[in-house]
């Protein structure tokens, strides 16, 4: 197993894939603490400035952001607290207003009772 490899795929307490990938990303540079702010609108304001001046992004600024915004909500999985989650998800909405796109409907990302 080479060095690269044992990194991505080592026992707990060393560095997993999805944090390389946060780290090394040459989607955005993102301001350190951008997803643990409580307010979705300075999320996506984030977001966004960091998107609009990233020199390495492979899309346009729109996809870039909602692609790393959606990829730290999946990484988090059931380990993200509740409401940093509907903060995050808030976020995205923001971002698209943001952007001049529609907003997505509330029912959307609501689990049914059950």
């Amino acid at each position: 197993m080479t060095t690269r490899s044992r990194q991505h795929h080592s026992p707990r307490g060393k560095r997993r894939w999805s944090q390389h990938v946060m780290e090394t990303s040459d989607a955005l540079d993102l301001k350190s603490g951008t997803f643990a702010k409580r307010d979705p609108a300075e999320i996506a304001r984030s977001l966004k400035a960091s998107a609009e001046h990233s020199k390495r992004r492979k899309s346009s600024p729109f996809r870039s952001a909602m692609s790393m915004l959606n990829f730290y909500i999946n990484r988090g999985g059931r380990q993200l607290p509740r409401e940093q989650r509907q903060h995050l998800e808030a976020a995205k909405d923001e971002l698209r207003v943001l952007f001049g796109r529609p907003r997505q409907r509330a029912s959307r990302h609501r689990r049914k009772p059950a």
